[in-house]
């Protein structure tokens, strides 16, 4: 249904960082870096859907990234998956929005925030 989805962050170092951190180990790359550094796509191989990330550059509609803070969740092909991202996200400058673990019989978990407040999530969900 998405072809991509993208927002601003405050600090392109930082959150980029963390992006690039936390993701990997869900097998989402950086595919492209843009603006000199201050903003990247990142996409899984083989996929359509990507997710721009980038800095603000101060025009009015971008001008408070992070005051309305979004929810992503992301897909992981196995626990060990969720236990990496989650370790990825609190080294890379996020913090802890719920340690990984089993949500429910059919969902294992985890969730951090990243440096704009925004709750970032990878679930596994066995077959």
């Amino acid at each position: 249904m998405l072809d991509h989805f993208g927002f601003y962050v405050r600090d392109a170092e930082k959150s980029l960082a963390f992006y690039r951190a936390c993701l990997a180990p869900l097998g989402i790359e950086v595919v492209q870096v843009q603006r000199g550094g201050k903003a990247m796509i990142f996409q899984r191989g083989g996929e359509r859907c990507f997710l721009w990330l980038g800095e603000t550059g101060g025009e009015p509609r971008t001008a408070n990234p992070g005051r309305s803070p979004i929810h992503l969740g992301f897909e992981a092909a196995s626990t060990a998956q969720v236990d990496a991202f989650h370790a990825a996200a609190l080294a890379g400058g996020g913090t802890d929005n719920g340690a990984p673990g089993w949500r429910n019989p059919r969902v294992y978990g985890a969730f951090a925030f990243d440096p704009d407040g925004n709750n970032i999530e990878a679930d596994f969900r066995p077959g």
